[in-house]
């Protein structure tokens, strides 16, 4: 056991249980390099599946250049959604339960097959292979009132990269040319807030597919991949209605209570 990552993710677990701001990890316990913060990451899982569930799906995170550039970083990273915080459309979510609850509006896929890590490198067309079907979801983000201009991405990381949870709208059967590019429109109480057009989910699929292969891990069937937000992250108050939807694959609607 790596008790130098057990002593990071204890750090983060300790603090979002509590309920505190978020903060990098002190210099005396600042991951050395990516992999050594996967590696409590890994740890913050195992504190996390006893109170959350199992890990029941990935996410990835830091999509854009702009969110890298500020993290100190050049690529995505990826992070756990865990059982118990998987939640199906039209979705009560109290903010109450957050620090500062953030939104991101995404497709996520179900896995219909296992994606061991024997099996790696994946590519889009292999990956795709794996997919039951998509449907638009949201991502809850628990930033904790993080500064993002002086988040770093190690630290980030270690802290299970905010994942808050994520609501499901209903799953369509899909191929690759179903999502990639595929437009999204988001409302808040009716009225049009943001649209954007997916890149290609199931290349984003294989990348956290790789990444977990680095590690040993692989994906198995029943799992959720969310893929990345299709418009900016947004912030709601108590009363919100919001409802993403997405061409051709239909809405995800959640109350915010």
């Amino acid at each position: 056991m790596n008790t130098r990552a057990e002593s990071m993710a204890r750090h983060m677990w300790d603090a979002r249980c509590a309920g505190q701001a978020y903060a990098n990890l002190p210099d005396a316990l600042a991951p050395a390099s990516i992999d050594e913060a996967y590696a409590a990451q890994e740890a913050y899982w195992r504190l996390a599946e006893p109170v959350y569930g199992p890990v029941a799906g990935v996410k990835v995170a830091t999509t854009t250049k702009v969110m890298q550039q500020l993290m100190g970083i050049n690529h995505p990273c990826g992070a756990a959604i865990f059982a118990n915080t998987i939640h199906p459309t039209p979705a009560r979510i109290a903010k109450a339960g957050f620090v500062n609850l953030r939104v991101e509006s995404e497709i996520a896929l179900k896995l219909g097959a296992d994606m061991p890590a024997t099996q790696a490198p994946w590519t889009a067309n292999s990956a795709a292979r794996c997919v039951a079907g998509a449907m638009a979801a949201y991502e809850l983000i628990e930033d904790r009132n993080a500064v993002y201009t002086e988040t770093k991405a190690a630290s980030m990381i270690a802290d299970n990269c905010w994942n808050g949870g994520v609501v499901l709208g209903p799953m369509k059967a899909v191929t690759a040319r179903d999502v990639a590019g595929v437009r999204g429109t988001q409302t808040i109480n009716g009225k049009l807030s943001g649209e954007g057009h997916a890149e290609d989910p199931f290349a984003t699929l294989a990348w956290l597919a790789n990444l977990l292969a680095q590690r040993q891990r692989g994906l198995t069937s029943g799992m959720v991949v969310i893929t990345g937000s299709l418009i900016p992250t947004f912030s709601v108050t108590p009363g919100d209605r919001v409802v993403f939807a997405v061409d051709g694959l239909g809405e995800v609607a959640m109350d915010v209570v």
